[in-house]
Formats: C-alpha cells, sequence, structure tokens
C-alpha cells in the first residue's frame, strides 16, 4: 500500500492540470491514475486529423454507447471519450472555445459563489500560451487572453478552400465575421482557434503532463481501473484500484481528487457506496453516504450534419482518383507537419441565434471539408463522395439523462441514458438550424463548391419531415456534463469548491460538476475548472492547517505564492 498527499484519479483534460498544479512547489507528492495507455507510442494523436482513425479505437477510447433513446428512433447512440494520457484533448478535434459569458454568470446565479465570468476569465487565461496575441497585441486580446499559459493555443496553418468560403458565405447571409469566439462576443463566423503547436496537436498532457514527468513527487500510473474510492467514517482516505489483476491500494493523506469525466465520476462514486440510495440498492452496494444527484442532470450537446456533394478535388476524398493527393499530403505531414493532415478538420464556424428572440447565441456550427461518417463508424461515404459537412447543435438543451450502473463489477460500462430529444424545444431548434444552413450554402461564397445537397437531401423540406430527419440522425457532439453538478439544491453532489457534500477528503474537478452546459465545445471549461480547483485546493489546506504536517502547511503557502 503507496500513501500520498493527494490521489487524482483520471489524466484528462482536468487530471492533468490538477497534477501539474498540486506538484509543482516540489512539497507535495501526488498519485495520477489512468484508465488507459500512455498518450506517447500513438502518432495519431499527434496528428490533428488523426481525430478520424481515433474515435473508434478500443485503446485509446471509451467505445461507450447509450442505452436506446426513444425520443430519436430508439436508437443506441456511440458515447466516444479519451482513455489515455490527456483524455479527451488527445482525441478530440481540438476547437478551443470557452462557453458565453452568460453560462458562467448563470452558475453564480444559481448559488455556485465564485464562478461568475469575471471570477472564472482569470482561471482562462492563467491556461493559455496564447500565440495570434502575440502577432497582433491589441488591448482587448490582452484583456481575454494569456500568453504565460502551459496550453498552446494557435491559429490554423491550414486551411480547406470550403473553411474559407464558408466564413464568406456568413458574411454575405448578413453575420459579422469573428476573429475571437473567446473575446467580446460570441457572434457571428470566424476560423476557429486550436490546441495546435507546430502542426501538432496540443494536448492538455502535452501542455500539462509531459513537462513535468520527472518531477520526483508525481507518480503517474496508466493502465489501471478505479474500482472504488475509500472511507475512514466520512473521511476519504484513498482508493483501491485494479492492475493487471491485482488489487492495489493508495491512500490519501490530503484529499483524493476524481477527473475522471461525466460518465466514469458518477460511476466511481456509486461503487463506492455514494449516490442514490435506490440505485445502489439495485446492485447490493452498501450505502455509505446518500447523494441523489449523483448521475443526474446529464446534459450533451445534440448534433445534426447538413451534408452538401461539392466539386472533385476541393475536399477531402479516399476516393481512388485522389490516392496520390493523400499520399502527398501525408508525405508534407510526416516531413513538414504541413498540409491537410495538420489540419484538425473543423476548421471554421460560427456562432449565431435561432431566432431575434433569443438574449445570446444559441446554435453553434462547425464545417468540416468531408462527408459526415458517424464518428468514423462508417467511412464508406468518403470513398463515395467529394462532399462537406456542417454540424450543427443546439447549445443550451433543455433534456436532461443520467448515468447508473449497469453493474456492481467495476470492469462493466456505466449505464449512459442521456434522455436526447425528451424537449421539445431541443429538436425544434435543430430543425431551424437546418434552414439557416440550407441559406448559407446558397451564397455565392459556397454555392461555387457546391453540387446537390445529401443530408437532409432534397426530398426533406417540410418542419415535420425535418423533425422525422433530425430524430432519426442527431448524434453527440461529444460534451457531457452535469453528473455530479455544483449547486446549493437537494440535488447538488459538490459545493461552490467542489467538495463532495456530506463527505471529507473528497473533490471531483471535471465537467461532471457544471450545473449547466456551456455554449461551445467543452476542453477549454474543463481546464478553466481545474486550474481554479487546484487554487481552492491549496488554499483549504491551509485553512486546515491544524490537520496536517508543518511540511504540508509550509508546502501549501509556497504553492499559493507561486500562483497569485
Amino acid at each position: 500500500m503507496d500513501e500520498f498527499d493527494f490521489v487524482v484519479v483520471g489524466a484528462g483534460s482536468s487530471g492533468c492540470v490538477m497534477a501539474n498544479r498540486l506538484t509543482a512547489c516540489g512539497r507535495f507528492k501526488v498519485l495520477l491514475l489512468e484508465a488507459g495507455p500512455t498518450d506517447h507510442k500513438n502518432p495519431l494523436i499527434n496528428m490533428p486529423a488523426g481525430i478520424a482513425a481515433l474515435m473508434f479505437s478500443r485503446k485509446y477510447t471509451w467505445r461507450y454507447w447509450t442505452s436506446p433513446q426513444s425520443h430519436l428512433g430508439n436508437r443506441e447512440m456511440f458515447q466516444p471519450r479519451g482513455k489515455t494520457l490527456g483524455g479527451s484533448s488527445s482525441i478530440n478535434a481540438c476547437v478551443n472555445i470557452r462557453g458565453n459569458p452568460a453560462d458562467f454568470n448563470l452558475w453564480a446565479d444559481l448559488g455556485c459563489e465564485g464562478w461568475s465570468y469575471d471570477e472564472v476569465l482569470p482561471y482562462f487565461k492563467k491556461s493559455e500560451s496564447y500565440a495570434p496575441l502575440r502577432q497582433n497585441n491589441t488591448s482587448e486580446l490582452a484583456r481575454f487572453h494569456g500568453t504565460e499559459g502551459p496550453l498552446h493555443i494557435s491559429s490554423a496553418l491550414h486551411l480547406n478552400p470550403v473553411s474559407s468560403a464558408f466564413v464568406q458565405a456568413g458574411i454575405q447571409a448578413g453575420w459579422p465575421e469573428n476573429h475571437d469566439f473567446n473575446g467580446s462576443t460570441q457572434t457571428g463566423f470566424g476560423v476557429y482557434k486550436s490546441y495546435h503547436k507546430d502542426g501538432q496537436r496540443f494536448s492538455n498532457a502535452r501542455a500539462y503532463l509531459w513537462p513535468i514527468m520527472t518531477r520526483p513527487n508525481l507518480t503517474v500510473i496508466a493502465d489501471i481501473r478505479v474500482s472504488r474510492v475509500l472511507f475512514e467514517g466520512k473521511k476519504a482516505t484513498g482508493v483501491e484500484y485494479l492492475s493487471q489483476g491485482l488489487k492495489m491500494v493508495a491512500k490519501a493523506r490530503c484529499e483524493v481528487i476524481l477527473s475522471a469525466g461525466a460518465f466514469n465520476t458518477p460511476q466511481i462514486l456509486m461503487l463506492s457506496g455514494v449516490g442514490p440510495k435506490a440505485e445502489l440498492d439495485r446492485h447490493n452496494i452498501d450505502l455509505h453516504h446518500e447523494l441523489p444527484g449523483v448521475g443526474k442532470n446529464l446534459q450533451d450537446h445534440l448534433d445534426v450534419f447538413l451534408v452538401m456533394k461539392a466539386k472533385r478535388g476541393v475536399t477531402i476524398s479516399m476516393n481512388p482518383l485522389a490516392l496520390g493527393t493523400r499520399l502527398l499530403a501525408l508525405f508534407k505531414y510526416v516531413f513538414f507537419k504541413k498540409g491537410e493532415f495538420s489540419s484538425h478538420l473543423a476548421e471554421a464556424g460560427g456562432f449565431v441565434k435561432s431566432a431575434e428572440s433569443e438574449p445570446i447565441e444559441d446554435l453553434q456550427f462547425h464545417v468540416v471539408p468531408l462527408p459526415a461518417t458517424k464518428h468514423g463508424l462508417n467511412l464508406w461515404p468518403l470513398f463515395r463522395y467529394y462532399a462537406y459537412s456542417i454540424m450543427a447543435y443546439d447549445l443550451r438543451p433543455l433534456s436532461r439523462g443520467e448515468v447508473r450502473l449497469k453493474s456492481a463489477d467495476p470492469m462493466q460500462p456505466p449505464e449512459i441514458d442521456p434522455n436526447y430529444g425528451a424537449h421539445q424545444r431541443d429538436i425544434d431548434r435543430l430543425v431551424k438550424s437546418i434552414k439557416i444552413l440550407r441559406n448559407l450554402v446558397k451564397q455565392p461564397a459556397l454555392e461555387a463548391y457546391s453540387r446537390s445537397e445529401l443530408a437532409p437531401g432534397e426530398g426533406v423540406q417540410t418542419d415535420a419531415e425535418l423533425e422525422s430527419w433530425v430524430r432519426q440522425t442527431a448524434e453527440t457532439a461529444y460534451h457531457p456534463v452535469g453528473t455530479c453538478k455544483m449547486g446549493v439544491d437537494d440535488m447538488a453532489v459538490v459545493d461552490s469548491r467542489l467538495r463532495v457534500r456530506g463527505v471529507t477528503g473528497l473533490r471531483i474537478v471535471d465537467c461532471s460538476i457544471m450545473p449547466t452546459l456551456v455554449g461551445g465545445n467543452t476542453n477549454a471549461a474543463a481546464t478553466m475548472i481545474a486550474e481554479k480547483a487546484a487554487d481552492m485546493v491549496l488554499e483549504d489546506i491551509t485553512e486546515r492547517h491544524v490537520e496536517f504536517s508543518p511540511q504540508v502547511m509550509s508546502a501549501a503557502s509556497a504553492m499559493a505564492r507561486t500562483t497569485d
């Protein structure tokens, strides 16, 4: 049995941050546990376009599926999550979006003290090494962005012609061009800033973990499975995990920090006897502490794709006639880290209102220069068509789902029921998004590259037909949150300092704590949450110094000074 000051469960976007910040002063001993393998051995992780292959990897992703979704044609729907160092930041589309300031102000309004936009902005900035700021050092950019953080953010080095045309089509349709979706406004169309450096993915593992792997006070163990949190009374004292078939125990003198994500964090809590009593009784798990909100409040962005057949040679295709072009592109990437394989594919996008009555933008778009392939599970369209796809999703769905246990066996996946499409408004917004996109592709800039509509197709026109198509084809945008929400109501799992309610020594630091979904991609918010959490952990230890040794208190004070 090994003993540490902190045990962090999950080396994803948030866990990498926690490992870095808690070991920086050199006095805390931290164990970081990860279910997947290291990220160093797969070149597809570093290649931004590698997302197309990584999505269905059994080694580097959790290949989860939902329960049948009764509002979406009773379909079981794919739910890939990163399972390697860096978590989903190692397999995602690298898009740097924080969300709308109103999203964080809503958290504060819901009783989450300290989480308003003005209060979280310093942590977004703290995480960033924002390259575009150095190119255009205006006061507005300096207000919203940082230059000294670990996470490198850059402008695109490669743009498909369709991506540029998409931005121009948005301007032609009446929206402004937006050079910074994380600045003073989200409104408009533009090229996304991305987690890239020198043509390669810049995951949270590369940013926060790679530079510190030799720290003597950090231990990283991959390829394990955490089975439960250990308690003495109401105090979390460590975790039990399985490694190569052996049951291991790691003790935590200060805290256990769960950063396993919106699906796995509630699963681990329930396996530990913390959660809704009825759910634990269903699996004969002894109740240690009842928290009815564990696993509830699941939210995710539901998306649809407008797919346009494109003129030959413009977009990415695996057509045999395009084989030479793809081989040349691969050569450029392997030897120079340039060209289309250095692209994260979702190069450009936009934020618009589905109706003028909406207070803030409620739809987000991504354009990709290839046909939709259903998470990479069906690659046949890549061989059949030259096409481009525009993904649209409703930024703040009203439908709420939950994560339950399939089994008391920690090796079994959780039961995931997002309850997609349960609220009619969510479907209505996606119907509106198709109408907006159909107008967009008729603008001269995109029309120059387009041939015909493949999906929904010219035969799908009325609202009823579009609604039926949405319910039969909508998929996840990979942004699950909310299953251990922060708040002050009876269903809140953590308080505003991310401490699990009713116990001590246990904190949750990942997207499961979001009370509501942010308006955009979630990696930036996951990183911000951990940056803020690291400061709170150290502050709380200083306040509780009577419980810890003088060495621990001194370390906390030193760390606090380095993060001011």
